[in-house]
């Protein structure tokens, strides 16, 4: 069977389909598939619906539910519930997400709204805005995620069409943040300021935001889809943890290309699903960039797995397909070759700071510095985005959150600096942090997310202020909480990494934990975290990872060694002999 279809085979599979679902209802199994409509930009995801159910496929309900409804066409149903005050049920549940309102319940009765940030710039305007809509429809606060974004949360059943309105009116929106869909565009957050970088990521992050906005066809894939774009700057966007990562490289004179500054392409990164994106051998002229991920995003359409939602990732249609035939696809898709050029014929990238995102840190612009802000565990008061504002309105500079669940306020002069510190300080926040609390990243957690097995954030904060009363770091150390095998907070990245688990007691009834891995990295460092530790429970895990990090001080090869490096030059046997660790509760 081709990927094409002549008005004929169309009008043919439609007909196989309902005859299918009238056999599924005779046979006792429940109601038809939707009738393919295949029309419309949004057909190529009803014609691959046809092709699963013509292959013999059941598809799963949330295909069920897009191929009955449309979830970006929802806006008079979000209404009349609003005006109700009910919340949705059932598929509902999921195609609300289209508009970016996640139904949180049971761990709260009430919404979460996820924006969309392209490259995660704001202005003072904008977030200004944002703490009133905050106030106004929400509890008074907001999470930064690790994909530089902001999340509203306490949204009551009534409040949604007003903040969604008041989003579109700061030159913002929630749409497609969450379901099946293209999530938020990520980019490097020192774009245009860094004196390192080989290009300004965020007009590319601009274009690919409103290319998906105006594409219909871009909603309503198999499952959800990350791009980032990394301009090789000091701070890192992390995209070899996306499904598409463009990682800026210079190729010199006298290669098979033009010299100057390209993409390489990275495709296939889930690390939650234990993969990083790999190196396609490919590199893209940033004017190709939107263009070439459209192509991989409609390949992905039309192959990924609609049956089955653990598998529905684009990881594994290249696991099934292999690298080069998706690449065929794509430039099938493009009508073109894709320029082909190896890792060693480009420059290597400029190294990640890895503090970069904390403190304060000069701009290419003569007598300007940026700051990074150190936010505890993403979170920020109504108050807090308030002040923030204010300080980047006063010296014309821009608000820049990042993948590591803190922001960064550009343009300030060298000179302002004291005033600065100051203003960060009366907002109870700081411009400082210490090796733990620098590359701490943390989940939702149970408090706010229904899939969650532990209060993530909350347990954070609990290891930063016993680890660092114990003892004295002189490196930075990335430590991630996720609440569930989803890896929202990338735990399979962070020098130590905690994955959330229901731990049996021996009892009738299971307390908070976590399986502790170690020795995960990312970009030049990168490495999947590996296990070391399972079922330590909630209250235990601050002294382990104290045991942990004092193995570590004291038997690492040199002053120089990383944490990982030093976890990953043991095996997990020989790491907890190091570690010695008797499991007893924190003190």
């Amino acid at each position: 069977m081709t990927d094409d279809f002549t008005d004929e085979q169309k009008r043919y599979l439609e007909g196989f389909a309902a005859g299918q679902g009238i056999a599924r209802v005779t046979r006792g199994f429940g109601a038809p598939a939707a009738a393919p409509k295949a029309s419309g930009p949004e057909g190529v995801h009803d014609e691959a619906r046809a092709k699963t159910i013509a292959a013999g496929g059941k598809l799963v309900a949330e295909e069920d539910a897009k191929a009955k409804r449309n979830g970006l066409d929802i806006w008079d149903e979000i209404r009349k519930l609003a005006d109700e005050g009910k919340y949705p049920k059932g598929t509902d549940v999921f195609l609300w997400k289209f508009h970016g309102l996640f139904y949180v319940s049971p761990a709260q009765d009430s919404f979460m709204c996820r924006l969309r940030i392209p490259g995660g710039q704001l202005s003072p305007h904008q977030m200004a805005g944002l703490a009133d809509l905050a106030d106004r429809h929400a509890g008074g606060f907001s999470h930064v995620t690790t994909r530089a974004n902001l999340q509203l949360r306490e949204i009551g059943a009534r409040e949604t069409p007003g903040l969604l309105m008041g989003l579109s009116e700061l030159g913002l929106t929630s749409k497609g943040s969450g379901a099946d869909n293209i999530r938020n565009v990520t980019g490097s957050p020192t774009s245009g300021i860094d004196a390192q970088e080989l290009i300004d990521t965020q007009p590319l992050c601009r274009e690919m935001h409103h290319h998906i906005l105006n594409h219909r066809e871009l909603y309503g894939l198999p499952r959800k889809f990350n791009i980032a774009f990394d301009g090789a700057g000091r701070v890192s966007s992390v995209d070899d943890t996306n499904d598409v990562g463009f990682s800026a490289v210079r190729v010199p004179e006298g290669k098979s290309v033009p010299a100057g500054v390209y993409f390489r392409l990275r495709l296939g990164g889930i690390t939650g699903h234990h993969d990083f994106a790999r190196d396609e051998g490919v590199v893209v002229a940033p004017a190709d960039c939107v263009r070439v991920a459209e192509a991989v995003v409609k390949v992905f359409s039309e192959h990924g797995d609609r049956t089955n939602r653990l598998k529905a990732r684009m990881k594994y249609v290249i696991d099934k397909v292999g690298h080069e035939q998706y690449l065929a696809w794509v430039e099938e898709k493009l009508g073109r070759k894709l320029a082909r050029l190896g890792e060693e014929d480009c420059e290597p990238r400029p190294k990640v700071e890895r503090e970069g995102h904390i403190g304060f840190h000069a701009q290419k612009q003569e007598g300007l510095c940026y700051v990074g802000l150190v936010l505890p565990v993403g979170k920020l008061t109504s108050a807090q985005m308030r002040a923030v504002a204010a300080l980047a309105a006063r010296y014309g500079g821009s608000i820049r959150l990042t993948v590591w669940q803190n922001l960064l306020i550009t343009h300030i002069p060298l000179d302002a600096m004291d005033a600065v510190k100051r203003d960060i300080l009366a907002m109870g926040l700081d411009w400082q942090a210490t090796p733990i609390r620098a590359g701490l990243v943390a989940c939702t957690g149970n408090r706010g997310c229904k899939f969650s097995a532990s209060d993530t954030k909350g347990h954070a904060m609990v290891i930063a202020d016993y680890v660092e009363k114990r003892i004295a770091m002189d490196t930075p150390v990335n430590i991630h909480l996720t609440g569930c095998h989803h890896s929202c907070a990338q735990h399979y990245i962070g020098d130590i990494g905690l994955l959330a688990a229901k731990v049996d007691t021996g009892g009738d009834e299971t307390i908070e934990g976590y399986h502790l891995y170690v020795g995960g990295g990312y970009g030049d460092a990168q490495a999947m975290a590996r296990e070391v530790y399972r079922d330590i429970p909630a209250a235990e895990a601050p002294e382990a990872i104290r045991r942990m990090l004092a193995a570590y001080l004291a038997n690492r090869g040199s002053a120089t060694e990383t944490f990982q490096d030093f976890a990953n030059r043991h095996d997990a046997e020989a790491l907890r002999k190091l570690f010695a660790m008797k499991i007893e509760a924190a003190a």
